[in-house]
């Protein structure tokens, strides 16, 4: 067997690049359940109900939009609905709305430790917060708790 050619057009190897771009439509999908049951448990704190209206609302989304994702997480276990009741997270799903909120949290904290006004980390940890490793969480708090 020989050896491949070494690569000099800057570019990582083709399963590298691959396993990168497979991990990032993996977020993605998973990003918009976590958007959803962290929406519902703070619906539910605010308000004692989250209504799939108010979800649709908040989310920016069509209520037809917003009654399917909200059926992806039933079936998913992660929530369950009752009719003229609205929807309430499962024990998996509070569990999930509550490692969502604080990984949100830990990417807020260390963009504004880097100097990125409060409103705009707020902005940003959105799409951060789905995309970012466990290693990197691991080094966010690291890098906090070194600060003091």
């Amino acid at each position: 067997m020989t050896a491949a050619p070494a690569r000099d057009d800057g570019l990582p190897a083709e399963p590298t690049q691959a396993e990168r771009f497979g991990r990032a439509r993996t977020a993605q999908s998973t990003a918009l359940l976590e958007d959803y049951v962290e929406l519902i448990a703070d619906l539910l704190a605010a308000n004692g109900e989250a209504r799939p209206i108010d979800i649709a609302r908040r989310l920016g989304v069509s209520h037809p939009t917003a009654a399917k994702s909200i059926n992806r997480l039933k079936r998913e276990g992660l929530a369950t609905a009752k009719p003229y009741r609205g929807v309430f997270l499962t024990a998996a799903g509070l569990a999930l709305a509550e490692r969502v909120r604080t990984r949100h949290r830990l990417v807020v904290q260390v963009l504004e430790a880097i100097g990125v006004p409060a409103d705009t980390a707020e902005a940003d940890a959105e799409g951060i917060e789905h995309h970012v490793s466990d290693i990197s969480l691991r080094a966010f708090s690291r890098f906090l708790q070194a600060r003091g």
